[in-house]
C-alpha cells in the first residue's frame, strides 16, 4: 500500500501498531496523536464567513506540537523576530558540547533529569571561565539550545551555545583579552568535570534510572573511566554578529529531526529519508517503519521542559542589564543588523466584496465512527 509520502501520513498509518509492540513513555503517545491530527478535522476548527454571507470557509486547527513539521515554519519565524531584537550589537562565538555516546542509554532512561544536568554544566562552564580576569572578567550574553539528534536522525545529544564576545562589566563593555576567547583544553576539562560530578551527586542520590544492564559499581566505574577520556567540546570561528547562528538554531528548535520534504519514499516495507553529512553529498536512510518511528520520536521533547535557555545577559530577568549593556558596545562599521521579520498570518478576505471573512462558528473535534 502507497502512502502520501508526510511524517503526519506515516504516523497516522504505522504508530498505532507500533504503540501496541511496545510501552511508550506519555510524551510520545500525546506527540503522535497531535502530528496525526494536525490540520484535520479531528482538531477541531471554526467557520469564517465574509460580512455579504456571499463566502465562507473552515478552518481546522493546528496543533502546534514542537515536533510537527507543519508548525514549525509560522513559529520559528516568531521566535527569530524576537531574539533578532534581543541580540546585541556584537561579534558572537558558537560552541557545541556534546554527550559521549557511552551516556546515550542513560540519556534514554533520564532524558529530562540529563537534560538538565547538560543545561547547567555548559552555562556554568562558560559563565565561570568568562568571568575570570584572564579570559573576560565581566557578565556575558548565553543562548544554550539543546538538539538531540545527527543528520541520520540517530540520538546525539548536544548543545549549541551563542556567546557575545565580551560582556558587562559594572558600568562599562570589557572584549576578551585573548585572540582565540577561550582556551579549547581548559573548557573540555571544566565542561567534564562538571557534567561528570553533577552525574556522580544525581547518582548517589538515587535520582537515575540505569539501564537495566548496569549496575551501581558499573555505572560509578563508567563515570570514572569517562572522567579520564577526552570530550568533545568544538569553539567554531568568530562571528562578526550572532544572527547566522541563531538561523542556524531556528531551524532545530520546533519541527524535529525530518521534514515533509526530506521523505523521498514511505510504504508498509520501508521509509526512505534523504539527507545529508557535513561536507558530504546528498544520501539516503532506509528503514522499516517501526525503526523509522523509532528514531523519529525519541527525540519527541518531554512536556514542560525548555529546550532553549538564556543566561547572563540574555536572561530573562536581565533586561535592564541588557539595555545598560547595549550602548556602550563597539558596533563594527561593516556590519548592517539584519532584520528578522515575522510574517503574521494573511487575513483572508471574501473575493466578491473584498470584506474580511469573520469567524461565526467554533466547530468540535470531529471523531471517526468506531
Amino acid at each position: 500500500m502507497r502512502m502520501a509520502p508526510t511524517i503526519a501520513g506515516i504516523v497516522r498509518r504505522h504508530f498505532p501498531e507500533y504503540a501496541r509492540s511496545r510501552r511508550l513513555p506519555l510524551h510520545q503517545h500525546r506527540a503522535a496523536a497531535l502530528i496525526a491530527r494536525c490540520g484535520r478535522s479531528e482538531m477541531g476548527g471554526h467557520l469564517e464567513r465574509c460580512p455579504c454571507h456571499q463566502t465562507e470557509r473552515v478552518v481546522w486547527h493546528s496543533c502546534k506540537h514542537r515536533l510537527c513539521p507543519r508548525c514549525a515554519r509560522k513559529v520559528n519565524d516568531d521566535w527569530l523576530a524576537k531574539e533578532g531584537a534581543r541580540l546585541l550589537p556584537c561579534a558572537h562565538h558558537h560552541v557545541i558540547f556534546t554527550v559521549p555516546h557511552d551516556l546515550l542509554p542513560w540519556w534514554r532512561f533520564n532524558r529530562a533529569r540529563m537534560t538538565d544536568l547538560l543545561f547547567t554544566a555548559a552555562a556554568t562552564t562558560l559563565t565561570e571561565l568568562l568571568a575570570d580576569p584572564r579570559y573576560l572578567g565581566a557578565t556575558p550574553g548565553l543562548l544554550l539550545a539543546l538538539h538531540t539528534w545527527s543528520r541520520s536522525m540517530a540520538l546525539h545529544p548536544h548543545i549549541h551555545a551563542l556567546v557575545t564576545d565580551g560582556g558587562l562589566a559594572t558600568d562599562h563593555w570589557r572584549t576578551p583579552r585573548r585572540s582565540h576567547f577561550l582556551p579549547a583544553r581548559v573548557l573540555r576539562a571544566l565542561f567534564r568535570g562538571k557534567f561528570l560530578a553533577a552525574l556522580a551527586h544525581s547518582l548517589a542520590e538515587g535520582a537515575l534510572r540505569l539501564p537495566p544492564e548496569v549496575s551501581p559499581e558499573r555505572a560509578t566505574s563508567l563515570i570514572n573511566r569517562l572522567g579520564r577520556a577526552s570530550w568533545h567540546v568544538w569553539l567554531c570561528q568568530r562571528y562578526p554578529h550572532g544572527e547566522g547562528v541563531l538561523l542556524y538554531l531556528a531551524r532545530y528548535l520546533r519541527g524535529g529531526p525530518v521534514r515533509d520534504s526530506q521523505l523521498v519514499a514511505a510504504d508498509d516495507r520501508r521509509i526512505v529519508t534523504r539527507y545529508q553529512a557535513h561536507g558530504a553529498p546528498s544520501t539516503t536512510l532506509a528503514l522499516a517503519p517501526h525503526a523509522w518511528l523509532r528514531r523519529y520520536l525519541e527525540h519527541t521533547p518531554v512536556t514542560g521542559q525548555h529546550a532553549l535557555r538564556r543566561y547572563g545577559l540574555y536572561a530573562p530577568a536581565a533586561h535592564a542589564a541588557r539595555q545598560l549593556a547595549r550602548p556602550l558596545v563597539p558596533v563594527s562599521p561593516n556590519h548592517v543588523p539584519r532584520r528578522f521579520a515575522s510574517h503574521p498570518r494573511p487575513t483572508p478576505c471574501c473575493p466578491r466584496c473584498t470584506q474580511p471573512l469573520r469567524t461565526v462558528q467554533r466547530l468540535p473535534p470531529q471523531r471517526a465512527p468506531p
